[in-house]
């Protein structure tokens, strides 16, 4: 299932054994450990025929920790490790994912001009068009697994997810809208 190198790119087993050095296989997280989840959403993103680039920053999504999971596999202060694993490009979507302050962006992201809060220093700023599709591509796969993996979280979370990602249509994918529509109530 992870076979990828695209282009001389980085390598998804040789990522994947950087993850699990960090401790992802070891992290609880609903439907098994921190690093299947990664798995699975990288698997995600390559079913929608997502770009290399989104799919190594699904694979690496929570390596600075989120504004849902805190736990953190690296040290946004050191990015540049990460960036010579995955690409400068991946890396920097692995960061506005963890950089996100979520109550905040979240109902504005779909707006052309919507701002983005990081949650590590408050800042706004107005990710550009691609950004945002590539951003709301990976949340979308992000939340469709822990949806897929725990029926309690998707009978809780799941009608207000299905209006969010509504709401961020535009930015989406077929694949990943027709995912939404057959995961979500």
């Amino acid at each position: 299932m992870l076979r990828e190198r695209p282009g001389g790119g980085p390598d998804v087993a040789t990522v994947v054994a950087s993850l699990a050095s960090r401790g992802a296989g070891e992290i609880t997280h609903p439907g098994g450990t921190l690093l299947a989840h990664l798995e699975r959403v990288h698997a995600l993103l390559e079913e929608w025929g997502a770009r290399p680039v989104v799919r190594f920053a699904g694979l690496c999504h929570a390596f600075y920790g989120t504004d849902g999971f805190p736990t953190a596999l690296g040290d946004p202060a050191r990015r540049d490790e990460l960036a010579a694993l995955i690409g400068e490009e991946a890396e920097r979507l692995v960061h506005l994912y963890a950089a996100c302050d979520r109550r905040y962006t979240y109902p504005r992201l779909a707006e052309p001009e919507g701002p983005f809060r990081d949650r590590f220093t408050g800042a706004l700023h107005h990710p550009l068009p691609r950004l945002r599709r590539d951003f709301a591509e990976l949340t979308v796969a992000n939340e469709l697994d822990l949806m897929r993996a725990d029926r309690d979280l998707r009978a809780e979370h799941g009608p207000d997810l299905l209006e969010r990602f509504a709401s961020w249509r535009a930015l989406l994918s077929d694949r990943a809208w027709q995912a939404v529509r057959a995961t979500l109530p």
